[in-house]
Parts: C-alpha cells; sequence; structure tokens
C-alpha cells in the first residue's frame, strides 16, 4: 500500500488527511505547530517531527497550507521536504498559492528527481469531507494518471488545467468571483439598510432571487454574526485576493473590482474580523458604509 504524507493539518488538511486512514492507508502527519497533528495521530496516523521526515517515511506526500511563504519553506527550508531523498517521489500541493510560487516550487522538485503536480480545490470542509471537493490541477498528463488514484480518494471531480502552475490560475479565476460577490452583497445591503429595509429581509429575499450564490442561504446567520463553524475565513480571502492582483499585474491585466473587494477584506481582518468566515465582510462593510453615511 502506496504510503501518504499530509503536511498541514489544519481544518482542511486535518479532514483531508483522515480521509486517507479511514481508506486504510498507511499515513504520515506533519504540521507545524505540534497541537493540530493530534487529532490525525488519534485516528491511529504516523507523526513526523520534521518536513523531511516526512518525506523520508512517504511515497506521496500531500500538502495544504497557508500562504506562499509557508509552502516554500515547507518544500526547500533547511528541514524541508526536498532536503531528503525523494528521487521518484509525487508531491501534491493543494495549497492556494501565486502560479509562480508553484512553479518555483516543481523546478526545485523536478532537480530532486520527484514528481510535483499543484492540485488547489474548490470546496471548504463539508465537502472535503465527504470527498466532494473540486481538484484544479496544473501537471503533465503522465504525473496526473500518477497521481489520479489519491486525488479521487478526496475529490467529485479533477479538472485539468495545463501544466504546472496552471492549477493555481485557475483556482483564482473561480475564487475571484466569489471574493467580488462577497463586496457587492455588502454594499447592496448597506444601500437597503440605510432606505430602512431590515437586514435580515433583505438577505432572505436575494437568497430567494437570481441574485444568490447556491451557498448564500447556508451563510446568512454566519454574516448575521451569529456563531458558528468557519469555513474560509477573511485571513485567507485577503491572502488570496492580493495573490490574484499580483499576478493580474504580472499578466498586465487590471482589476479594480479586486482591488476594491481586497481594501474590504484588509480593513474587517484589521478590525479583529480574520478569523472569521470570510461572509463577515457583508455585515462589516454594511456597517462601516451605514454609519460613513449616518457621519457625514
Amino acid at each position: 500500500m502506496t504510503r501518504i504524507g499530509f503536511a498541514g493539518l489544519g481544518r482542511m488538511g486535518f479532514t483531508m488527511a483522515s480521509r486517507f486512514v479511514d481508506a486504510g492507508y498507511k499515513v504520515t502527519g506533519w504540521n507545524r505547530t505540534t497541537a493540530k497533528a493530534q487529532p490525525l495521530a488519534a485516528l491511529g496516523a504516523l507523526l513526523a517531527v520534521t518536513p523531511n521526515e516526512l518525506a523520508s517515511q512517504s511515497d506521496v506526500v500531500i500538502s495544504m497550507l497557508g500562504d506562499d511563504r509557508s509552502v516554500l519553506e515547507l518544500f526547500t527550508g533547511a528541514k524541508g521536504l526536498l532536503s531528503a531523498e525523494v528521487s521518484g517521489k509525487l508531491f501534491i500541493d493543494m495549497t492556494t498559492v501565486r502560479p509562480d510560487t508553484t512553479r518555483a516550487v516543481a523546478t526545485a522538485a523536478v532537480a530532486r528527481g520527484a514528481c510535483f503536480i499543484d492540485a488547489p480545490v474548490s470546496g471548504t470542509v463539508g465537502p472535503a469531507k465527504a470527498g466532494q471537493l473540486l481538484a484544479l490541477v496544473g501537471a503533465s498528463q503522465v504525473d496526473l494518471t500518477r497521481a489520479r488514484p489519491f486525488l479521487d480518494v478526496l475529490c467529485r471531480r479533477i479538472v485539468h488545467a495545463g501544466p504546472v502552475g496552471q492549477g493555481a490560475l485557475l483556482k483564482y479565476a473561480v475564487n475571484l468571483p466569489l471574493a467580488i460577490y462577497w463586496q457587492a452583497l455588502a454594499e447592496a445591503c448597506a444601500l437597503a439598510v440605510r432606505g430602512g429595509l431590515d437586514l435580515k429581509l433583505v438577505l432572505e429575499t436575494i437568497a430567494d432571487s437570481s441574485a444568490a450564490l447556491a451557498v448564500l442561504k447556508l451563510k446568512i446567520p454566519a454574516i448575521l454574526g451569529e456563531p458558528g463553524p468557519v469555513a474560509f475565513d477573511v485571513a485567507s480571502m485577503q491572502k488570496d485576493v492580493l495573490g490574484m492582483l499580483e499576478t493580474g499585474s504580472r499578466l498586465g491585466v487590471s482589476m479594480p473590482a479586486a482591488s476594491a473587494a481586497l481594501g474590504t477584506y484588509a480593513a474587517a481582518a484589521g478590525d479583529t474580523l480574520a478569523n472569521e468566515d470570510a461572509v463577515a465582510i457583508v455585515r462589516f462593510l454594511e456597517q462601516r458604509l451605514c454609519r460613513d453615511l449616518k457621519d457625514s
């Protein structure tokens, strides 16, 4: 049986790694914060002390981290994955990062004789638990064929976007409308509330209209500030939008709506909402716009 290594055991990483344990694979996990690795160990997985050790004990290593810097350190740091003997091993990075970051890591992995694909996913903890993620893959056809059985444990569908880095680019294209949608929804709510409408009524009406995302009805409690599980937080969305804008700048693509959204996510993160669900920006911006109008 193929030995699976899993790096990054936060909300998403733990949920994904546990599917491999349930599927009968021998799983070894690693997380920068050791305490977050303990729930996976409780399911019967082994734990590695360093990424180097994780790579040595695994045939396939899957990573799900928070940002570009973490991915670079995981692979190329002093005790990183690529400091081990990795010839012939397969690395699948499922983190949402800049295409340039993915390509740089892939170049380093290939130079060490390993195979590397990028496979960021669309979907949060719920779909991850059910194995219903959508994988957006950048890889050669040969490497994708090798990786497919492992992606199938996690995903309902695999989209082959092209060579390494194209999966990362497609993920940005998928996430960009969502980031802007919450910004637009906040402005709509501010308009309605300022005119005397009830916020909950507005949200429920939009959720039942052609202007709704499929997930909007489920997100109304979070928008209204009710406690609940966080699927994808404000800080992560801020990080993604910044990456989208920097990638767009390199490609010569102007994105004014994304620029406006970035300002909102950054302001919300700085206003203690960084760890709340990304939809908290709807409440944040609606309240701020109404307050600004009231003060003017």
